[in-house]
């Protein structure tokens, strides 16, 4: 997606440092490429606790969708930072 991630994951570790580390890492190297310099991220994150394996594939399913809904695919398999598009 052009302007969020959606990260579906078991943490192992406090989910907010984990999203912490990811936007440092990402902004450093996104600015890198683009010669910018400053905030990259906005600093908020949405983060859900997924309670069952049904909502976890329902999740899922919803990730994988999200840039067919957005227009920027016609198949989850053809945005290439999906992870259906890894599959092929």
């Amino acid at each position: 997606m052009p302007n969020h991630v959606h990260l579906l994951i078991t943490p192992l570790v406090e989910p907010a440092r984990i999203t912490q580390t990811l936007k440092r890492f990402t902004a450093r190297e996104a600015n890198k490429l683009l010669g910018l310099t400053g905030p990259f991220w906005q600093p908020e994150s949405y983060d859900r606790l997924v309670r069952d394996r049904a909502e976890f594939e329902k999740t899922a399913r919803y990730i994988q969708m999200n840039p067919v809904r957005a227009g920027l695919a016609a198949t989850p398999n053809q945005f290439p930072w999906s992870s259906p598009a890894e599959a092929d």
